[in-house]
């Protein structure tokens, strides 16, 4: 071989197919940990909800913002899902779950983990801007209040805004679903860079099913 000459990149993971019925036994092994682990399970779930309940409350006033910030926790969510991914893992590994290591399971690849952390965080903060852009170019009567969101939202002069709100949130939704799909668990499981997570996320994302 010559001297000159350059190693070849390591090639991306090989991504699985899937049929179409795989997430209905995504859902049932799912219900499986969750029995298996129950208070674990409860305490992420409660903190989730708790979570929106803050949110809700700390902008009573500024629904607006509630609305944006409440829709965006999906757009962050694989990151604040790490504990679930580490609970799940455990048990398939046939390790001993408990809850107090999965708080952490994100030192387990650190830097990726992190700067993909704030990549999600970053995406937070646009779909909350064009969140607000939305509301006022196409939202009728006014900013919203809680007590009046769901009824003012039935109103004929709001479909307009279901509209633009629908695309721009579905357009921020896809690309952050296509990015973390299978990433953040790859990340945690395999110990991966995050560039090769997303790019293996974005082909898992794009290959059709079997």
């Amino acid at each position: 071989m010559s001297s000159d000459a350059q190693p070849t990149a390591a090639p991306l993971p090989a991504v699985a197919g899937v049929d179409v019925v795989a997430p209905m036994r995504w859902l049932v092994a799912g219900v499986r940990d969750f029995r298996a682990n129950p208070l674990p399970s409860m305490f992420y779930g409660t903190c989730f909800a708790a979570m929106a309940w803050l949110v809700t409350l700390a902008m009573r006033h500024a629904f607006e913002l509630a609305s944006a910030l409440t829709t965006g926790f999906f757009l962050v969510g694989p990151f604040l899902a790490i504990g679930i991914y580490d609970l799940s893992r455990r048990r398939e590994r046939g390790e001993r779950v408990l809850l107090a290591p999965t708080l952490d399971a994100w030192r387990a690849n650190t830097g990726a983990i992190g700067v993909f952390a704030l990549v999600l965080t970053v995406v937070l903060l646009v779909w909350a801007r064009a969140s607000l852009i939305v509301f006022a170019l196409f939202y009728s009567g006014g900013m919203p209040t809680l007590a009046t969101f769901v009824q003012q939202l039935a109103s004929p002069s709001n479909v307009e805004f279901l509209l633009a709100y629908a695309c721009v949130g579905g357009f921020f939704a896809l690309l952050t679903f296509a990015v973390s799909v299978i990433s953040v668990p790859m990340m945690l499981d395999r110990h991966v860079d995050g560039v090769v997570a997303v790019l293996t996320s974005l082909r898992a994302f794009g290959a059709p099913f079997r």
